[in-house]
């Protein structure tokens, strides 16, 4: 059977990349310069540190304890924590848009996204759409981080959703062949527009919906 030939009963959305800008290389150069930055990034595993966050480690403890192995580079490595509202930003607009759209066509949308407790809870502090989805299913709170299929089967299990009516935009192509090996629908996000037209494919949105 062709997934894709079903009408999607519900949108799940990945947050980071998809919703919410997430290149801390690209913040850091700004902050420190490119070349320390790219020593920095050599040095320590910074996203190997954000992942024992999105997999439920203590979001300021996990940082400030890496920091620590690392003198020379302590004090940026806490600015992951402490400057994180400027990391994870800003929003992309348009995806934001059409996850309103579903909302206003009836779709239910969830977010399943790899985000630790602490520096979730930050960003909804601000970005208050995060609070909008019908179901939230968030690695930090689940224990366990995409591609696992773990994670996908807990959100099925949840929503009771058949998996071919769930339909997963996500940045990593990983993530969605994770999700689509269960029989999902996936979008592989690379812009904003790619999804909207997808959507609109999908006929869950019209042009004049956004």
């Amino acid at each position: 059977m062709d997934t894709h030939l079903l009408r999607p009963k519900a949108v799940i959305f990945d947050i980071g990349n998809v919703l919410i800008t997430w290149q801390p290389e690209q913040k850091y150069d700004r902050w420190i310069g490119e070349e320390r930055r790219r020593a920095m990034f050599s040095t320590v595993d910074l996203h190997g540190m954000n992942e024992q966050v999105d997999a439920g480690g203590d979001f300021r403890q996990v940082i400030y304890d890496t920091a620590a192995q690392y003198p020379e580079f302590a004090k940026e490595i806490r600015w992951w924590h402490d400057r994180w509202l400027d990391l994870a930003t800003p929003v992309i607009d348009l995806s934001l848009r059409s996850f309103r759209a579903l909302k206003a066509q009836g779709v239910p949308v969830f977010a399943l996204s790899n985000f630790g407790r602490g520096s979730f809870s930050l960003s909804e502090s601000r970005d208050h759409f995060l609070a909008e989805f019908d179901r939230r299913y968030i690695s930090g709170h689940m224990g366990v981080t995409k591609p696992n299929p773990r994670i996908y089967e807990m959100v099925e299990q949840d929503c009771g959703i058949a998996p071919e009516h769930l339909l997963f935009v996500d940045d990593r192509a990983e993530n969605i062949a994770a999700a689509e090996a269960r029989g999902w629908q996936g979008h592989v996000f690379t812009s904003p527009e790619g999804w909207v037209a997808h959507l609109i494919a999908a006929g869950l949105l019209q042009e004049g919906d956004l």
